[in-house]
């Protein structure tokens, strides 16, 4: 039985990497906590386009370099997110100076610069990177959402950034990295993706499960069904944004203040079948980062419900450890 006054990436050191995405405020207000129980951590938002490259010639690296300086400081290893994402890349990106849209040369161009500055500037310690971020549609019968990406330069963008990805940083691991991957409908399309990309022999290491889940949605059958699909495929696994709200997703009240017992019950009893599924797989998965440190602060307390409070991680707006902290440390094997 693993013991209870053990951490974390204590506990699952036999297992796999235990990560939590963290920001320039949670680095400073949870570094106890943080540097205690994880060995892998994930800029939450400090890496992404819009923050990294807001003009066309100006990078902002110094947020991003605060959240390394913190990991080489604790000795914890970091994930890179994401490269290429629909949201949060500014407009000039995929536009001239008259404010139309740039031909494919010009965005291929701006990619591979972008890439190129990011993965040279940000090397150890990082061991994998999120490349391409959630371009897959989820719902009807085109594989690809809509995007600028898609629309300029075609559905090789996906192969392009992967490629200057491998050619800027030939040692990180490199992943595509999605949400609702679970569900019977996107899994299919995800694999789809990824099964082209291996067929055509592009560059890519692994699949992000984002894990954005809730205490009814998915179930413990289909998250494994989407683990065994997406191992069939010969890649690593990693679980790149966990938490489970107590929430289902059209789920708009607003008149909780804490969580119910009821729900922590189930919640603990998710995380604990969870987690007993991942050490099931672990040969495939790399690590298991939940998005965000402690309940005090997370991105569901403003999403899909503005400003409505959620309790999604293990530890509570305390850092204190919940009962679905003791549901993943405390087991048998």
């Amino acid at each position: 039985m693993a013991n209870k006054k053990m951490t974390l990436h204590e506990v699952y050191k036999d297992y796999f990497r235990i990560g939590a995405a963290v920001n320039t405020k949670t680095v400073l207000e949870d570094k106890d906590l943080i540097s205690t129980h994880f060995n892998s951590i994930t800029a939450e938002n400090e890496m992404k386009f819009e923050l990294l490259h807001p003009r066309e010639n100006e990078y902002t690296f110094e947020a991003a370099d605060s959240i390394v300086d913190f990991a080489k400081q604790h000795n914890i290893e970091m994930r890179g997110h994401t490269l290429v994402w629909h949201n949060q890349t500014p407009r000039w990106v995929f536009e001239n100076e008259s404010g139309s849209l740039v031909t494919r040369e010009v965005l291929l161009n701006r990619l591979q610069e972008h890439i190129k500055t990011v993965m040279e500037h940000f090397k150890d310690p990082f061991y994998s990177w999120d490349v391409v971020n959630e371009a897959v549609e989820d719902h009807g019968n085109f594989l690809l959402r809509k995007s600028p990406w898609l629309e300029i330069i075609g559905e090789d963008f996906i192969d392009k950034a992967f490629y200057f990805a491998k050619e800027a940083n030939p040692v990180s691991n490199l992943y595509y990295n999605d949400y609702n991957e679970s569900h019977p409908e996107k899994r299919e399309k995800i694999y789809k993706l990824v099964e082209g990309l291996v067929a055509r022999g592009v560059p890519i290491d692994g699949i992000g499960l984002q894990g954005h889940w809730n205490l009814n949605n998915p179930s413990i059958e289909d998250i494994r069904k989407a683990i065994e699909r997406y191992a069939s495929l010969g890649l690593k696994l990693e679980i790149t944004e966990m938490d489970i709200s107590v929430f289902d997703f059209e789920d708009t009240r607003t008149d909780l203040v804490q969580p119910t017992n009821q729900m922590l019950e189930i919640q603990a009893e998710k995380y604990e079948n969870v987690f007993k599924l991942f050490r099931e797989y672990s040969e495939h998965i790399e690590s298991v980062t939940f998005w965000g440190v402690s309940d005090r602060y997370t991105w569901l307390s403003d999403f899909p419900v503005k400003d409505r409070k959620n309790w999604p991680l293990v530890f509570d707006k305390d850092g204190k450890p919940k009962k679905s902290f003791e549901s993943i440390t405390d087991f048998f094997d």
